[in-house]
C-alpha cells in the first residue's frame, strides 16, 4: 500500500483506512512537512515545524491519487514536493488550499496537476466536496475511505478554472 511508506509523516490522525476498492487506501489528518529539532539525548523531537494540515490522501501501488490540505503559505510547497513529489504523476490530483495567495492558480509538478486555491479560514474537507458539488447524500452510508475516494473520482472529471 503506497500510504505505508508516509507513516512516519501521520501527524494527529483521524484514519488510514482501505476503501472497499481494496487497492485504495485513505488518510486524513496531517501531515510532517519539516520535523522539528531533536529536544534530547533519546532523540526524541520537538514538534514539528512546518505541517500540512487537514491532509486528504488517497493512493494505490502505483502511488499517489490525490493529495490536498491547507498551507499557511505557498513557500511551504517545496516540502510536499520534497516529501510527496517523486509519487506526483499525471494521475495525481493535488489541490492546496493556501493561506497567503490572493488569486488561484494552477502548475504542474512531475506531471501532476498542481491546484493552488485562496482559503484563509474554512474546512479543506468540507471546500474539496464544495469545488466538485458534492453534498452530504452523495456520501451517505459510505465508510471514511470511500468518501475520500468519491471525491477522488469527482475530482477526475473537475477542470479547474485557473490560470496557469
Amino acid at each position: 500500500m503506497s500510504l505505508d511508506r508516509y507513516e512516519p509523516l501521520f501527524f494527529n490522525a483521524n484514519f488510514k483506512e482501505a476503501a472497499s476498492d481494496a487497492s485504495l487506501v485513505a488518510y486524513r489528518g496531517e501531515l510532517i512537512l519539516q520535523e522539528g529539532e531533536v529536544a534530547d539525548a533519546n532523540g526524541r523531537r520537538k514538534p514539528p515545524t512546518e505541517v500540512l494540515k487537514q491532509a486528504v490522501l488517497l493512493g494505490d501501488a502505483a502511488g499517489l491519487k490525490l493529495i490536498s490540505g491547507s498551507l499557511d503559505e505557498l513557500q511551504q510547497f517545496p516540502y510536499v514536493l520534497e516529501k510527496f513529489g517523486a509519487e506526483f504523476n499525471a494521475g495525481t490530483i493535488a489541490v492546496f488550499f493556501t493561506v497567503n495567495i490572493p488569486n488561484a492558480f494552477s502548475t504542474i509538478a512531475n506531471g501532476a496537476t498542481v491546484a493552488f486555491i485562496p482559503l484563509v479560514q474554512g474546512m479543506v474537507w468540507n471546500e474539496l466536496a464544495d469545488l466538485v458539488a458534492l453534498d452530504k447524500g452523495d456520501f451517505k452510508g459510505l465508510s471514511a475511505a470511500d468518501k475520500v475516494a468519491t471525491v477522488y473520482t469527482a475530482l477526475k472529471s473537475y477542470k479547474f478554472k485557473s490560470p496557469a
